[in-house]
């Protein structure tokens, strides 16, 4: 069962918090769904959800489990290419956020960097530990997506897929990993540049490192 099929209670995250109302004042909406601090809306309501529960409101910390628990175990089990493990270490990631709740600040990023960063390092922990082998778990993403499209292209596209993630697996593990934060998980050149502990620069580079393996790797007909 994934972390998005287990409708955990927000309360069970640390029961011994009072509830508390929002208490952060939200600045206004710029033009362009932007709001008056620069961020984006989306992106600055989950910052008003960490102010919330670092003021106390573990219904806001539920929100933000709900909000991203799905991007970090994707995250998690392209890492470990287990299930049951990346249940654990998405489960393990949202505590240690708990407990760091208080720390977090407003750094220009989505706080989904911050979860993710925790997950990352959490992965590191279990490889060092056990000097488990990076895998990826190409029947289980494949078996994730969603088509909507006719039988035929179903199939195609799905081979697509999974030939690409193929591929994805051949990569050093930093290429893996830079192809997996940019464009299966979204984050911006900046955002990754914190979970991989590196400047902005080196993502770049990194990143057309890796583009340019996976042409090299792909069929001539995928190209």
């Amino acid at each position: 069962m994934t972390p998005s099929a287990r409708q955990e209670s927000p309360q069970a995250f640390d029961p011994d918090r009072k509830q508390v109302g929002l208490e952060t004042a939200a600045p206004d909406e710029a033009p362009g769904g932007a709001r008056a601090d620069g961020a984006p809306a989306e992106q600055a309501e989950s910052w008003d959800l960490v102010r919330a529960a670092q003021a106390g409101d573990t219904r806001a910390f539920g929100r933000l489990y709900d909000r991203y628990v799905d991007v970090v175990y994707r995250y998690v089990l392209f890492r470990v290419g287990d299930r049951a493990l990346a249940e654990d270490v998405t489960s393990e990631t949202f505590l240690r956020a708990l407990r760091r709740i208080g720390s977090v600040s407003y750094q220009g990023r989505d706080v989904g960097a911050w979860f993710v960063t925790i997950a990352r390092n959490l992965v590191l922990d279990h490889v060092k530990s056990s000097r488990y082998r990076l895998e990826v778990p190409t029947a289980e993403l494949a078996e994730s997506r969603q088509v909507e499209s006719g039988p035929e292209q179903e199939v195609l596209d799905e081979a697509i897929h999974t030939e690409l993630l193929r591929c994805v697996g051949q990569l050093n593990n930093d290429q893996r990993e830079c192809i997996v934060l940019r464009f299966m998980q979204g984050l911006s050149v900046a955002e990754t540049a914190k979970v991989m502990g590196r400047n902005e620069g080196a993502i770049k580079a990194l990143q057309h490192r890796a583009v340019r393996r996976l042409a090299q790797l792909l069929p001539e007909e995928l190209r």
